[in-house]
């Protein structure tokens, strides 16, 4: 495990070294938005969980569901409320 995360770290190391400033300036941006992206996926799932909760509907809000809301968009949050819903 040890060797593998060594390996891991020398490997960005040696990517960072050979991209330019702007790819890294535009690798650095889309993280951001993921970053950005995963934490209002968090705050919509939290909103689900406590509006869900007045009508008896269970929203589950873990890094799967979050994933899922970040990188999908509207059809995955149409996906936590098809799950919400029949499950």
């Amino acid at each position: 495990m040890k060797i593998i995360s060594i390996v891991a770290v020398g490997f960005i190391l040696l990517l960072l070294l050979v991209m330019d400033k702007k790819q890294i300036q535009k690798l650095m941006e889309r993280f951001s938005v993921f970053w950005f992206r995963l934490a209002f996926a968090f705050l919509i799932l939290f909103a689900m969980n406590v509006a869900g909760g007045f009508i008896g509907l269970y929203v589950p809000v873990n890094i799967a569901s979050g994933l899922l809301l970040a990188v999908l968009g509207i059809p995955g949050f149409a996906t936590i409320c098809a799950f919400a819903l029949f499950l």
